[in-house]
């Protein structure tokens, strides 16, 4: 394809460099979709990558177009795409590592047996949030706490979700509430009644000494901890537990690594759990299916025009969005 497409956000330094620019619309190659956005959403990871935080492994190659989590229309199909046609809308995750063109554009190319559809009465703003804090959500509540979200577990499992009003944590509390279990979260004041809404039963301010300390109000263990916030110490973590309690940490730091392995080394009956989230078209077709059920809802912080990408990325980068965070060409 020969066309051009304007106003492509790309970054083309580590530090603070962004700008515009036109690119040719990328080919689908084998088993490649490719896709007219209609939305995108940012990620932690986006700007880690761009503060060269995950070098040398990314990004690969500059100019590099971040934006992991995207949403839109299906306009052309690579060679062996056998699920998709033109005019299918879809949400999908385009591979940070092999990806030759991210969300924040009007066309990027994804992998087929990571793009899912969606249907048409879903508006992409709804899902496009879906793919990574999604997905992470749903891989720490099923698969490291081992709820059954058709409410099917026999023992009610204590759950805590720290940061429970940003991009993982208010889909965790969700889904976690699809299972048989007590939900306590943490988030800041002004959020209190947004996650009570989603469905904990416990709420807690975490800059009061209760919420610091991460103490339940009705004194119970805690099974698990789906961790999204930072900065808190397994020590602080550690005397929440119940005997086999986990910690399930998805941004897990250097000294969480150094715990993981010491309480593997000393057999702890308490862990800390380093999330690693494996991609998964089913899952995210189960979480899409969710949100037309009514039973999953993306809560949007805001929303900005692809022109307007710096602003939303200075707003990722303030670490205090509630909920998700979108760019719409």
């Amino acid at each position: 394809m020969t066309q051009k497409r304007p106003l492509i956000f790309k970054i083309f330094a580590l530090e603070n460099f962004q700008e515009h620019a036109e690119v040719p619309i990328p080919t689908p190659k084998n088993n490649e979709v490719l896709l007219k956005l209609e939305a995108a959403s940012l990620n932690p990871f986006d700007w880690k990558v761009q503060k060269g935080l995950l070098r040398p492994f990314l990004p690969r190659k500059f100019p590099h177009i971040p934006a992991s989590d995207v949403a839109g229309e299906v306009v052309e199909v690579g060679p062996g795409v056998t699920n998709f046609k033109a005019g299918d809308k879809v949400v999908a995750l385009v591979n940070p590592i092999t990806m030759n063109g991210g969300g924040l554009a009007e066309f990027a190319v994804t992998k087929e047996n990571i793009t899912v559809a969606r249907p048409s009465e879903l508006s992409a703003d709804k899902v496009v949030g879906l793919p990574i804090a999604g997905l992470t959500a749903h891989q720490a509540i099923t698969q490291s706490a081992g709820v059954k979200l058709d409410g099917s577990g026999k023992k009610k499992t204590n759950i805590l979700i720290t940061a429970a009003s940003g991009g993982v944590g208010h889909y965790a509390v969700q889904l976690a509430k699809l299972g048989n279990t007590h939900v306590t979260a943490t988030c800041g004041a002004r959020n209190i009644e947004l996650v009570k809404n989603l469905g904990a039963d416990e709420v807690l301010d975490y800059k009061t000494p209760d919420g610091a300390a991460l103490r339940s109000p009705s004194g119970i263990k805690y099974d698990a901890v789906i961790h999204c916030a930072t900065g808190i110490p397994w020590s602080t973590l550690e005397p929440n537990l119940s005997p086999n309690g986990k910690v399930v940490d998805i941004t897990p730091s250097p000294i969480a690594l150094v715990t993981f392995a010491l309480k593997k080394l000393t057999l702890s009956k308490k862990q800390l759990v380093p999330l690693i989230v494996i991609p998964k078209s089913e899952n995210l077709q189960y979480l899409v299916n969710l949100v037309k059920e009514g039973k999953l809802k993306t809560i949007i912080d805001s929303k900005y025009p692809l022109g307007k990408a710096k602003d939303a990325w200075a707003k990722s980068i303030d670490g205090h969005a509630t909920g998700k965070i979108i760019v719409e060409p």
